[in-house]
């Protein structure tokens, strides 16, 4: 299998971003935006098969998480993270498809939705639509800042995620935690994102903005495709619907056994739904001959 590239773009004032490309940098461009909280990591899985099956894939990691900058004014606004998006798809020579979950799905709603001709080919909305429910998003919230302390160990850290997530086995190889966590000078692990996400824009209150979240719902004139996890407690079946009815040419996929991080619960019915969809809008590219 051959390695990822890294490669970096500069998003909205000037702030560096990191990403993972795959696949040949002549394919048809596929962005891959994680959710609140994660890093470009969390689409590896993803990102290799969208390779292999002949496009280039980029996982980028948002501004304040992973290794992309913080920003240096705190702005974590859906406006700067839609910017940003503005600036990545900019430097590519056709629009690219964007796979967003979670918060990079709100981004990619926004940014889409609100744009006045076409930023990409296709969007790919991950257990985000128009309206979320504030029960689910106020347990994502109290688990991303509950251990404001971080964690003494990785075993502690998978502890946590364990409790968080019941339905998932928990790993018995804790180095892939490392892709996620960041050990300070104290020794302690802590998330490896800006402490400054939460505290104001990233909060379920903001994420709530029903009437302009609608409107870039019925801007959404592109292939759209909505994948749902059954088991989410934060896109409701009826919110799907709703988006469906606000979106009447966008495709719907409900993945059984699967709650918020959809990709992550259940990576092959995901990513067959994903690769399947942007093949038959965007024809199913040749694949890479060796140039990457």
């Amino acid at each position: 299998m051959k390695k990822e590239r890294t490669v970096t773009f500069e998003g909205f004032g000037a702030v560096r971003l990191v990403a993972h490309a795959y696949g040949n940098p002549t394919s048809p461009p596929v962005v891959l935006l994680h959710g609140g909280g994660q890093t470009r990591h969390a689409w590896a899985g993803t990102a290799r098969r969208l390779a292999d099956a002949g496009f280039h894939a980029i996982s980028l990691d948002l501004r304040g998480h992973g290794d992309s900058d913080w920003s240096p004014d705190g702005d974590y606004s859906i406006d700067a993270f839609a910017a940003d998006l503005r600036a990545v798809a900019s430097t590519f020579a056709e629009p690219p498809a964007v796979v967003g979950a979670s918060l990079g799905g709100g981004v990619a709603l926004v940014a889409e939705g609100e744009a006045t001709t076409p930023l990409t080919s296709a969007v790919v909305l991950v257990d985000i639509a128009h309206r979320i429910e504030m029960d689910g998003a106020m347990r994502i919230l109290g688990f991303m800042t509950g251990r404001p302390e971080g964690f003494v160990s990785l075993e502690e850290a998978a502890d946590a995620i364990a409790e968080y997530l019941p339905h998932r086995p928990r790993p018995t190889d804790l180095s892939g935690l490392t892709k996620n966590l960041r050990q300070g000078p104290d020794g302690r692990y802590r998330w490896h994102w800006d402490p400054a996400l939460f505290q104001g824009h990233l909060t379920p209150a903001s994420a709530q903005d029903p009437e302009r979240r609608v409107l870039a719902a019925r801007g959404l004139l592109v292939p759209t495709l909505l994948v749902r996890g059954r088991m989410s407690d934060l896109l409701s079946e009826e919110a799907a619907e709703e988006f469906l009815e606000l979106v009447p040419h966008a495709e719907f996929v409900d993945v059984r056994d699967a709650g918020h991080m959809v990709a992550g619960d259940r990576n092959d019915i995901f990513t067959d739904a994903v690769a399947g969809f942007l093949s038959r809008h965007l024809g199913t590219p040749a694949r890479a001959q060796g140039l990457w």
